[in-house]
């Protein structure tokens, strides 16, 4: 009888096995920049690759390998590559796997320093990029040329919610002989598992939902294949961009606790989006939850059951003002940028978090001055719900 795979509740504390230095329960933190060897003829198998160990911690730490280890594991992949910043995964996930001359699709919908990444500073190298609704499968099929090599693309998307297939994109891209990259920083691993829907590389923002309490700047990218890992550790080698021990501990150390933040971002949200669709201010809420959202039948084909993320957006009727006016009257929910922290955090996109992205894509996105993107967290959810409350009434219709 096969063994049974193991709860991501019970994995979040036993992927990394029992076995620590020095018999220690927790993880400890190898705070070292270099690692000794026992002979220069050791020094020399080390760097030649004949043995295993350690050198350099650019190159790799006992205590980012523990976090690359409960990464791999809880995704059902490969290998796992931990950056120093969500941006930094989000080149790795990419770059190595393209060369001037490749043909790149992206979503149209992405994180603000993604799409201006991905699309001017990426054209630099001569890669061409198409941005493209990624929610319509025909339009993914129409984008393909003989050079695509890769599709990136975010769902739910950042900052609203929308939805993409990834089983279906992944079996159009894997005819065309592409990879499927899909950062899943909106759903952590708890809510979506992306690469058991077919796509190749995920990518999280590690200063989200994974370490969960706003104090790590960090990524990751886990791979299906022992070789696409393989490319992006390479990548991240020559490139420096490894996450630093001590940041690897705190996620550890956050990624602990995932499912039971997660169950209660999870609850928290339903309830605060419910509340502000009952709201004579607020003209459209954009949570996935919904049965009447759109696309809301690919959520409930690849996300944990009623599983739909606690960030989410919406708008105001009083447009840009309005939007203001509420922020500037809030005292539980803090203004600030990112999100998945254990307190509620709310911001305006469009001058915030996107405000890097062209107008005129602004206006294919659907990101209007009057969105609000809110990060639900586990305060009390009748409390949350009180202090948008009092802000919505002093905004008025």
């Amino acid at each position: 009888m096969a063994a049974k795979q193991p709860s991501i509740e019970t994995l979040v504390l036993h992927a990394d096995g029992h076995d620590k230095p020095l018999k220690s329960h927790a993880n400890p933190i190898f705070q070292t920049s270099s690692f000794v060897f026992d002979s220069p003829e050791h020094g020399r198998q080390l760097f030649a690759g004949e043995e295993k160990g350690h050198i350099y911690s650019r190159i790799g730490n006992p205590t980012i390998e523990t976090f690359e280890k409960m990464m791999t594991v809880l995704e059902q992949g490969s290998g796992a590559v931990a950056f120093s910043s969500g941006m930094a995964a989000i080149m790795g996930c990419t770059l190595p796997h393209l060369r001037a001359g490749d043909h790149l699709i992206i979503g149209d919908t992405l994180y603000g320093p993604s799409t201006t990444m991905l699309t001017g500073r990426y054209e630099k190298f001569g890669i061409e990029t198409a941005v493209v609704d990624t929610s319509e499968i025909e339009n993914v099929k129409a984008a393909f040329k003989p050079n695509t090599k890769l599709v990136f693309l975010e769902t739910p998307a950042n900052p609203t919610g929308k939805l993409s297939d990834v089983e279906a994109i992944s079996e159009i891209a894997h005819g065309h002989h592409a990879l499927v990259a899909v950062d899943a920083t909106f759903s952590s691993p708890y809510n979506f598992q992306p690469l058991l829907h077919g796509a190749d590389l995920v990518a999280h923002s590690l200063t989200k939902y994974i370490n969960g309490h706003g104090d790590v700047v960090g990524g990751v990218v886990t791979c299906k294949t022992p070789e696409i890992a393989t490319a992006v550790r390479n990548w991240r080698k020559d490139t420096g961009s490894i996450l630093g021990p001590f940041d690897a501990w705190l996620v550890i150390r956050g990624l602990r606790t995932l499912p039971v933040r997660m169950e209660r971002h999870n609850k928290n949200a339903k309830a605060v989006a419910e509340f502000l669709r009952s709201r004579p201010e607020v003209s459209k809420v954009m949570y996935p939850g919904f049965e009447d959202f759109p696309h809301h039948d690919v959520a409930v084909k690849q996300m944990r059951e009623g599983c739909y993320g606690s960030t989410f957006s919406f708008c105001m009727k009083g447009g840009y003002d309005a939007a203001k006016k509420l922020l500037e009257n809030l005292h539980l929910c803090t203004v600030a940028v990112s999100l998945g922290n254990t307190d509620t955090l709310i911001e305006h996109p469009a001058s915030m978090t996107h405000a890097s992205v062209p107008e005129e894509l602004m206006k294919k996105q659907g990101l209007t001055k009057d969105l609000i993107r809110i990060s639900v967290g586990l305060e009390n959810v009748d409390e949350i719900i009180d202090d948008l409350k009092h802000g919505l009434e002093i905004v008025g219709c």
